[in-house]
């Protein structure tokens, strides 16, 4: 229990030297694991972990989702998506703001990356939205917050990391976000009408269009449609693996890119390339997840952290709420990624122990982790978009994303309070 307290500490210091988390981890992992061991343990450790990272098939549904979202990202189809929602949204008060988080949504089922939302979705809405007369704020904002939802909404690389570590099904767990998903995006539609009433001049009516004009527009999406039915439809009617269903998600992806002429050999070097490194980044954050954690289960920290819960049997929810208050206060510090492959191993024994659903508590996982997308003062999501708009301030940003992280505490009190908004869809996945 010392040794996993002392290493925990090293580790929540580290981090707070700017350190990169994933170096963070497997220092610390290795470091302990020499300690409480040995060094030649240690080494094997290392060796063991990294070489089944790399072969494990489950993993290879990583890459190919990567892949599925950069070919997507190519085929313009966030503009499709975007258009398609302005068409029926753009002519209320805060309807572009509303537009951006719709299409935000349906990007973000067929993408599976919340960065890559946000930074697409920035280059697409953020003009109209200023042309229009938006102010920074709200329309930062709603991007920002919009981008969240690709990391819960199907297919989502980080629950496929939940289903991993917990050994759980991928395909109950995507059932299991849809719903707690739709929420997210009706409590952002929410939270821009709120800040549209509160000061009408941020978000002024668009030009409203008509029947003929919005049925153009929503033709044009037909390719997410489609694409999202295959994938999904097929996880779920048994007829595919999720790893299967992400090989041929991405070849789905290549070819509309492809009939789309938005492919060229420059083009798909690029995606590529962008791939790989995006993998490479991720696998580096799992392993080093896997030392430290590795390392904590040796030192028995779990079993000893359950024992401590299990003093409040009776009144399971505080524990629970103790979880979710770290979770929160973690968000300030460390990205999403990170927070899920480091707490799970610690936190799921014990959620267990208590008698809580896996399901359940993987959706809880990964919405209060998107809430860290919004967080100050790490908010990945406002930094990827202070990266795309550097004539937009932090604080701008920061101050445009409160609406929408009060309404994720919303929802996140609701998926708490009422498990079945989870479980529902998830019961009827075998």
């Amino acid at each position: 229990m010392t040794e996993a307290l002392i290493g925990l500490a090293a580790l929540l210091v580290l981090a707070f030297l700017r350190i990169p988390i994933a170096f963070v981890m497997a220092l610390v992992g290795f470091a302990g694991m020499a300690w409480v061991m040995n060094p030649s343990a240690a080494l094997y450790n290392v060796g063991q972990t990294a070489f089944d990272a790399a072969i494990n098939y489950e993993l290879s549904v990583v890459p190919l989702f990567v892949l599925m979202g950069n070919f997507v990202a190519r085929a313009r189809l966030a503009a499709e998506l975007y258009n398609a929602s302005n068409a029926f949204l753009g002519h209320r008060k805060g309807g572009l703001a509303m537009a951006t988080v719709v299409a935000c949504g349906g990007f973000s089922a067929i993408c599976g990356s919340s960065l890559a939302t946000a930074a697409t979705m920035s280059k697409v809405a953020m003009p109209s939205m200023r042309r229009f007369g938006y102010s920074d704020s709200l329309a930062t904002g709603s991007i920002a917050a919009g981008g969240t939802l690709g990391i819960l909404i199907p297919p989502s690389v980080m629950l496929v990391m939940y289903g991993i570590l917990t050994q759980q099904s991928i395909g109950k767990l995507f059932a299991a976000g849809i719903i707690p998903g739709a929420i997210g995006m009706l409590f952002y539609l929410l939270a821009v009408r709120w800040v549209a009433w509160r000061r009408p001049e941020e978000g002024p009516a668009a030009e409203r269009q008509s029947w003929p004009e919005r049925l153009r527009a929503l033709r044009n999406v037909w390719g997410v449609l489609v694409l999202f039915l295959v994938v999904m439809g097929g996880i779920y009617g048994g007829v595919f693996s999720p790893t299967e269903a992400a090989g041929i998600g991405a070849l789905g992806s290549f070819l509309f890119a492809l009939l789309r002429g938005a492919l060229t050999w420059k083009v798909l070097k690029e995606i590529l390339v962008e791939s790989v490194e995006t993998t490479a980044m991720l696998f580096t954050v799992l392993i080093g997840a896997l030392l430290f954690a590795n390392f904590i289960n040796i030192t028995d920290f779990p079993q000893g952290l359950v024992t401590f819960a299990m003093q409040f049997a009776d009144t399971p929810w505080l524990v629970i709420l103790a979880i979710l208050v770290i979770y929160l206060l973690l968000g300030c510090v460390f990205e999403s990624m990170s927070m899920i492959l480091l707490t799970v191993p610690i936190f799921y024994p014990l959620v267990m122990q208590l008698g809580y659903d896996a399901i359940w508590f993987g959706i809880v996982v990964v919405v209060v982790t998107e809430i860290s997308l919004i967080t100050p003062p790490v908010g990945m999501n406002v930094f990827v978009l202070r990266g795309v708009l550097p004539d937009v301030t932090t604080g701008t940003i920061f101050r445009g994303v409160t609406p929408f992280w009060v309404a994720d505490i919303f929802r996140l009190t609701l998926i708490v309070v009422v498990p079945v908004l989870s479980t529902w869809l998830a019961s009827y996945v075998a």
